[in-house]
C-alpha cells in the first residue's frame, strides 16, 4: 500500500516522502540535512530508500537541505528547466548526483511515474507533481500557488490523494504583523492559497471522487490547523468527514506517521 509521509510542512520548511521503507521519492528538501535525516528515521525510512528527489521550485524552504543531502548519494534530482538551471548554477546539487529536467512526458523512477505541471507562484519555474505509485494509486503534491487555475484543477482530479496548500487565514493575515508588501505578495495570484480558496478546490476534488485530503504548507504566523480544518469542513457542507472524505493536516514536523492511500 502506498504511503505519503509529510516530513516538514510550513512556511519554514517543506519535504515529503512517498513510498515505503524499501524505495520511494522525496518531494522537496526544505530544511537542514540533519533534520531531514532525523525525520526519515522517525518514520523508519532508511536513507537508501530515497531513489530520487523532485524539487517544486527554488525557494529556500524547499531546497535548503539539497546541497548537503545529495553529497555522495549519486541519485537523480529532478526539477523544471528553470529551477534546475538555478540549482546547478548556484551549486545546490552535489556533483555526484545527476540533475535532470523533468520532461512533458514525465519520469519513471523506482516504479513511480511522476509528471510536473506549472503553478502560479513568484519563483523561477514552479511546479506541482502528480505521482502514480507502483501499486496503481495516484497522488498529487500541490503547494505554493496563488490560485487554482482550470488546468491545475484538471490535473488534480482523479487522484486518490491530494496534498493541497491551505496557507493562510485571511483575517489573521490582514491583522497580523507582516509588512504590507509581504501581505500583498502572499495574497496575490503569485503567492499562496488562502483557507477559503483551498476549501473550494477540495470541494471540487471530493465531489469528483478524491477521498484522501492532506492540507499542507500552513503558515505558522497566519493560520492554525483548527482554522484550516473548520473552513474546509464548512465549505464541504453536506459531505461528511470520515465517510465521504478523509482529512489530515500535515504537521510542521513529522511525528513519524504516514498516510496510506
Amino acid at each position: 500500500m502506498a504511503q505519503i509521509y509529510p516530513l516538514f510542512s510550513s512556511s519554514s520548511g517543506n519535504s515529503c516522502f512517498i513510498g515505503s521503507a524499501s524505495s520511494g521519492i522525496l518531494i522537496d528538501a526544505g530544511t537542514s540535512c540533519r533534520r531531514l535525516l532525523a525525520a526519515l528515521s522517525r518514520c523508519d525510512i532508511p536513507e537508501s530508500a530515497v531513489k530520487a528527489i523532485f524539487i517544486t521550485h527554488d525557494h529556500s524552504d524547499h531546497i535548503s537541505a539539497l546541497r548537503v543531502f545529495t553529497k555522495g548519494r549519486g541519485i537523480p534530482v529532478y526539477a523544471s528547466k528553470g529551477t534546475l538551471t538555478y540549482l546547478v548554477n548556484s551549486s545546490q546539487i552535489d556533483p555526484s548526483c545527476e540533475p535532470r529536467v523533468i520532461t512533458d512526458e514525465g519520469e519513471e523512477c523506482a516504479g513511480f511515474y511522476v509528471k510536473a505541471y506549472h503553478t502560479p507562484h513568484d519563483a523561477i519555474e514552479s511546479v506541482f507533481y502528480r505521482i502514480n505509485t507502483p501499486d496503481g494509486k495516484t497522488a498529487a503534491v500541490c503547494t505554493d500557488l496563488g490560485f487554482v487555475s482550470p488546468e491545475t484543477d484538471a490535473r488534480l482530479r482523479g487522484c486518490d490523494l491530494v496534498m493541497l496548500e491551505s496557507n493562510y487565514d485571511e483575517r489573521m493575515l490582514r491583522l497580523g504583523s507582516y509588512p504590507a508588501q509581504l501581505k500583498k505578495r502572499i495574497s496575490s495570484e503569485l503567492g499562496h492559497l488562502s483557507n477559503p480558496d483551498s476549501a473550494k478546490e477540495v470541494k471540487r476534488l471530493v465531489e469528483a471522487g478524491t477521498q484522501r485530503i492532506i492540507l499542507g504548507h500552513l503558515s505558522r504566523e497566519n493560520n492554525t490547523p483548527e482554522l484550516a480544518e473548520r473552513t474546509l469542513t464548512e465549505a464541504l457542507g453536506g459531505l461528511k468527514r470520515n465517510r465521504d472524505y478523509l482529512l489530515t493536516v500535515a504537521p510542521v514536523e513529522t511525528a513519524g506517521l504516514g498516510v496510506s492511500f
